[in-house]
């Protein structure tokens, strides 16, 4: 969708529901997306992105158009809500329903070894997400924006309604200290 056409459907969405529902699912799971990278479990993940549409769809008559995407205020209410999940300390056991048991005895050996391989990658990605998480806020939502959502720095810029020059410094010293939490794993 084109900046016009998404403009167009945002006024439309103020006063009616179902052109909300539209942008709804245009961007519920980039914004799911997004947050489940940001506190890496599933059910917390939903209930926060949930909570983040509920707030755009209440407070949509605030939303002034700035020839934006509609996303960064999305992102804008995420970032909002997952420190607010943080504040509250509302950690929950992360689960690992993305693994299987194995199907057949042929195929047991590759399954058991994707299944290894599987819950190698999970293991590392929650090593990475705690340290991102010990980092300042600012920190984690400009990685978690450049990295895991593959926003380019104009992009982040209008998220976090900072200049192109800050994102790119606090990128550059969050990766920095990043780079040093996890040296001191190894």
């Amino acid at each position: 969708m084109n900046l016009d056409e998404e403009k167009k459907l945002v006024y439309k969405a103020k006063k009616d529901p179902e052109a909300f529902g539209k942008l709804y699912n245009e961007y519920y799971s980039k914004i799911f997306a997004y947050i489940l990278k940001r506190v890496a479990n599933v059910d917390a993940a939903q209930d926060i992105t949930s909570e983040t549409f509920y707030k755009a769809l209440k407070n949509m008559w605030r939303f002034r158009w700035q020839n934006i995407p509609f996303s960064a205020w999305l992102y804008r209410i995420a970032s909002n809500e997952i420190a607010n999940f943080f504040r509250k300390k509302k950690r929950k056991t992360v689960s690992l329903e993305g693994i299987s048991e194995p199907t057949s005895n042929s195929n047991l050996l590759e399954e058991i070894i994707e299944a290894q391989e599987q819950l190698k990658k999970h293991e590392e990605f929650l090593c990475l997400q705690e340290k991102i998480s010990t980092l300042p806020i600012k920190y984690q939502e400009i990685i978690t924006l450049r990295f895991f959502e593959k926003k380019q720095i104009k992009e982040i810029s209008e998220i976090l309604r900072k200049r192109e020059g800050t994102v790119k410094s606090l990128l550059h010293r969050g990766l920095e200290r990043l780079r040093r939490e996890m040296d001191a794993i190894n």
